[in-house]
């Protein structure tokens, strides 16, 4: 049976990977820093090491070790907005930390090296997004997603490494960090409800969003590898239909049965429309029914209520000040 290294599997999207794959009978070993995971998260069944991508030296011993079949490289410090203001950051962490895993797939032969992107590559372009669009991201978070999916071509085309890359988009689900301050809207609102806080939204809250449930993806990036035609391709995965962050809001509240509270601050540089079009993964893993928005808020609410509210740390080391969110500038540290 395959042997995958799961990057992030203590993390949110992760964690459902690793588990779809121990049902598949893989053996699963999962890196994780714990920087926006949590050890609780690893599926039991999965190995732990407690370590992160940046860490070359360590990432060799772990394939030297495990001579992993496959890697599913899930980990990131995906804050798009905040990205702007993190820039040396984020690319150690997502883009040299993704060359360090690329690396080490190609020296120790990989069948296929699967990567998380994000539909941020797209940057402003026309909804829906399709995978033939030129990417033009407009933030640091996506230009560093853009640069690892090219990576990867370029490896394929030196080395030989077969690889597969989904662009997700918006997905919450059971298991995410409601106390990250910075992304995961959904799971933002329910930790303000919680506290019985307003949910904050940037601007008017008619930007658009398709929300996708975690069950909507996690099967197909853990099953992709047993798909031929699969291989050396770019998909988007996620739900169809878009909806405003105001009646997301509406549905939220209403799932947790408290008020709808709402503050709006400060709109902040974000794409208004985005939603991607599916065809292209559903020709290649076969048309599947998806959780209406609704369900799957549900859902998460249930989970959210049993566990409670949550609080991350603050992020320290705001590299950028200039034209910073005020809301985020008030909990952020800048280190000097």
């Amino acid at each position: 049976m395959p042997t995958s290294l799961v990057t992030g599997g203590a993390g949110f999207m992760g964690s459902h990977v690793t588990e779809h794959l121990l049902r598949a009978g893989h053996t699963v070993v999962v890196l994780d820093d714990l920087s926006g995971g949590f050890e609780e998260n690893v599926p039991k069944g999965a190995i732990f090491v407690r370590g992160s991508i940046v860490d070359h030296e360590l990432i060799d011993r772990l394939f030297e070790r495990y001579s992993f079949t496959y890697v599913y490289h899930l980990a990131a410090y995906a804050a798009e907005g905040l990205s702007h203001f993190i820039k040396r950051f984020n690319y150690t962490n997502n883009l040299i930390g993704s060359v360090n895993l690329i690396n080490a797939s190609i020296n120790h032969n990989v069948k296929c090296f699967v990567f998380t992107s994000s539909i941020a590559v797209y940057g402003a372009g026309q909804s829906p997004m399709s995978e033939d669009m030129i990417p033009v991201p407009e933030d640091s978070y996506g230009i560093a997603k853009l640069a690892v999916e090219q990576d990867l071509r370029a490896s394929h085309e030196m080395f030989g490494l077969d690889y597969v890359i989904f662009r997700p988009h918006n997905v919450y689900g059971e298991r995410q960090n409601i106390g990250d301050r910075y992304r995961n809207v959904v799971g933002i609102f329910m930790n303000q409800l919680l506290k019985g806080e307003p949910m904050t939204i940037f601007g008017d809250g008619t930007q658009q969003r398709a929300f996708t449930h975690i069950d909507d993806v996690a099967p197909i990036i853990a099953a992709c590898v047993d798909f031929p035609a699969a291989k050396n391709q770019v998909f988007n995965v996620g739900a169809d239909v878009p909806n405003t962050v105001n009646d997301l809001a509406k549905i939220i509240a209403d799932a947790m049965k408290l008020p709808c509270k709402v503050t709006h601050l400060d709109p902040r540089n974000e794409v208004k429309i985005a939603f991607s079009d599916h065809s292209k993964a559903e020709k290649a893993f076969g048309k599947r029914e998806k959780k209406l928005l609704r369900d799957g808020i549900q859902a998460m609410a249930a989970w959210v209520s049993q566990h409670g509210t949550r609080e991350s740390s603050i992020f320290e080391g705001i590299e950028v000040e200039k034209n910073m969110p005020p809301s985020w500038a008030r909990v952020t540290k800048v280190k000097v």
